[in-house]
């Protein structure tokens, strides 16, 4: 779908905005974008970082991996109550990051 709803969050694909818990609006990147819609499709697995390497930034560029890190820390800030605690965006160390609504 274009849109998808986590607790106080909802995310517009389309539009590539997002509502955060606070309620305000954010306009997210074409790369945020991708990379929510590849967490939230593989939702309660882990996304290894080539997978979102590869799908996010294409086989040719390779940012450092700590790009990836910032990004699930902006999504945190966005969407979690408690970003030291996160309840959506988890890292798996090691390995790469899961998606999942507990």
């Amino acid at each position: 779908g274009d849109t998808y709803q986590f607790g106080t969050n909802l995310i517009d694909f389309k539009a590539q905005e997002a509502k955060t818990k606070s309620g305000e609006t954010v306009q997210l990147s074409r790369k945020e974008t991708m990379l929510l819609k590849l967490l939230i499709e593989n939702k309660n697995e882990v996304v290894p970082r080539e997978k979102i390497l590869q799908a996010v930034w294409g086989y040719n560029v390779y940012p450092t991996t700590r790009t990836i890190d910032n990004f699930i820390l902006s999504f945190r800030k966005y969407f979690e109550e408690d970003s030291r605690n996160p309840r959506y965006f988890h890292s798996v160390r090691g390995v790469g990051y899961k998606y999942s609504e507990q």
